[in-house]
């Protein structure tokens, strides 16, 4: 099943650079696998929230996601 980067985040499609931003850093503390060592989904949930901010954050990644979904860069 292919991964919602809005719904990882926790953001709507048409939130700012800013909301995205705001939303990854929260959450990037929630699952810090450093912060939370005893937890064994941290890391898992850590790394969907990097890629989810790394698509979103680009510009240009984001429009390519936005028009093709999560096989954008197929």
């Amino acid at each position: 099943m292919a991964e919602d980067y809005y719904k990882t985040l926790g953001v709507n499609r048409d939130a700012g650079a800013s909301d995205i931003q705001k939303a990854y850093f929260e959450l990037a503390r929630k699952y810090h696998p450093d912060l939370h060592p005893d937890d064994k989904n941290a890391k898992q949930k850590f790394q969907e929230v990097q890629r989810a901010f790394e698509v979103l954050s680009d510009p240009s990644k984001r429009e390519m996601y936005d028009r093709y979904g999560s096989a954008f860069e197929q």
